[in-house]
């Protein structure tokens, strides 16, 4: 088995490998980008969906607080470092064929995760009617 073109994780092997094995070999994408879904540790609410590249995900491991790619400043984003909302990972898992994370996180500061200064990014609720769908803020 290789080693991912950065060479911070494992190439990823056989199915059998990713799906039963114990070696940690994400499935990056095309752009390089792995997803990963941030909850509250305690409550379990869903606070952000995100990105990782490899070095993300190796500075997350590495400092136990959360690192993502950021694809609009295409830069790495150490999460709350100007806000004070650092997250600290308490749980992090990698679904089945290892191409998705999910990160279970203590959020410090005033506990907010959106940019938009509240506490999760998904704060609006789809409904649909005669008229189609709109977007209602909770």
């Amino acid at each position: 088995m290789g080693t991912t073109p950065t060479g911070l994780f494992p190439a990823p092997g056989s199915k059998a490998e990713l799906e039963e094995g114990t070696v940690l070999s994400p499935r990056f994408g095309p752009d390089g980008l792995i997803t990963c879904v941030t909850t509250d540790a305690t409550t379990g609410e869903i606070l952000m969906v995100a990105h990782m590249n490899a070095a993300a995900l190796a500075k997350t491991l590495e400092t136990g607080e959360a690192w993502y790619w950021s694809r609009s400043r295409g830069e790495l984003w150490h999460k709350g470092a100007t806000s004070g909302q650092i997250q600290t990972v308490t749980e992090m898992r990698v679904d089945c064929d290892q191409d998705a994370l999910l990160m279970k996180v203590q959020v410090a500061g005033d506990g907010g995760c959106c940019h938009t200064g509240r506490r999760s990014c998904f704060y609006r609720r789809i409904e649909t009617s005669g008229d189609g769908p709109r977007l209602v803020i909770d």
